[in-house]
């Protein structure tokens, strides 16, 4: 059989299988009742906090504030990247979604490229000790 006849034969065959499965009688619906949660529902909560690290010898320093009346979250969170700037993002996050501001402080400083040494070097291979035997040789 040529491939045309095949694929023909698979899709007649296919196209019976959906007619034979679709055609069958609707299932009843399910009329029961729902069962309600036990799990008491509260209304919002307002928040608020504050953190903040700082930490000379690691260069650790960020920080990270939030508020919220239960429906409207608003804060900032700051942190200082390792090319010397200070990144600080402000957001409010609602019922139409989070919105957030980032603007840096400072100017980005790079350290200046180090020299590189491109000469090659020389490999030499180190001495192998040789095998000894563990029984005398005849």
């Amino acid at each position: 059989m040529s491939l045309h006849q095949n694929l023909f034969q698979l899709i007649i065959v296919s196209l019976v299988a959906l007619a034979v499965f679709t055609s069958g009688e609707e299932q009843p619906k399910y009329t029961g009742t729902v069962a309600k949660s036990s799990e008491q529902q509260y209304a919002p909560m307002p928040l608020s906090f504050a953190w903040e690290v700082k930490d000379e010898p690691s260069k650790n320093d960020y920080s990270h504030q939030q508020e919220s009346d239960g429906e409207v979250t608003t804060g900032s969170y700051r942190v200082a990247l390792p090319d010397g700037r200070t990144q600080i993002v402000t957001y409010t996050a609602d019922q139409n979604g989070y919105v957030a501001q980032v603007k840096y402080e400072g100017e980005a400083q790079y350290p200046a490229p180090s020299s590189y040494n491109n000469k090659p070097s020389a490999s030499f291979p180190t001495e192998q000790a040789k095998p000894t035997t563990a029984y005398p040789v005849a």
